[in-house]
């Protein structure tokens, strides 16, 4: 039995965020008015869409963090995430699939779990503000599901 720690995330959330100077704690995303969406189909029959917090790992993906459109074929060999914050001693991003699971979802869909997978995944960013990501990052991903006539999408989140 090892050492058991009773930190929570939330705690230790807040304690990250003011420890690089913000005043205020970070607020957890509650959309309590947001509706529950049935699917428009069976899922076997659904076009599925991919959104991650990881961005490419090009130049374009290091600059300014925003919402992105990149292809699914070929799978990336990697995702830009250095600059994200997860618990980098105990954990790593080398296994693409974790955050990224492309080559899981085009096995789901040819063995007819749900329709086809899109053409493009997308990429947002994470950020402190709210406001940004219900004004700007959520219409911005919104327009790219429905230009790829997505049925449903999948957030993995790094």
């Amino acid at each position: 039995m090892g050492q058991k720690y009773d930190v929570s995330y939330m705690r230790r959330t807040r304690d990250y965020y003011r420890a690089q100077g913000y005043e205020k704690d970070y607020e957890w995303a509650c959309h309590d008015e947001a509706p529950f969406a049935p699917l428009p189909k069976p899922l076997r029959e659904c076009r599925l869409g991919l959104i991650t917090t990881a961005m490419p790992d090009t130049v374009e993906g290091r600059g300014k963090r925003r919402v992105r459109a990149s292809m699914t074929t070929p799978t990336p060999h990697s995702m830009y995430t250095d600059e994200l914050s997860w618990h980098k001693t105990v954990t790593h991003t080398r296994d693409l699939g974790s955050f990224l699971p492309l080559n899981h979802l085009r096995d789901m869909a040819r063995s007819g779990i749900f329709g086809s997978l899109s053409g493009r995944f997308y990429s947002v960013p994470t950020e402190y503000s709210k406001g940004n990501t219900r004004k700007k990052d959520a219409p911005a991903v919104l327009a790219l599901c429905r230009e790829d006539q997505l049925d449903v999408a999948m957030l993995v989140p790094l």
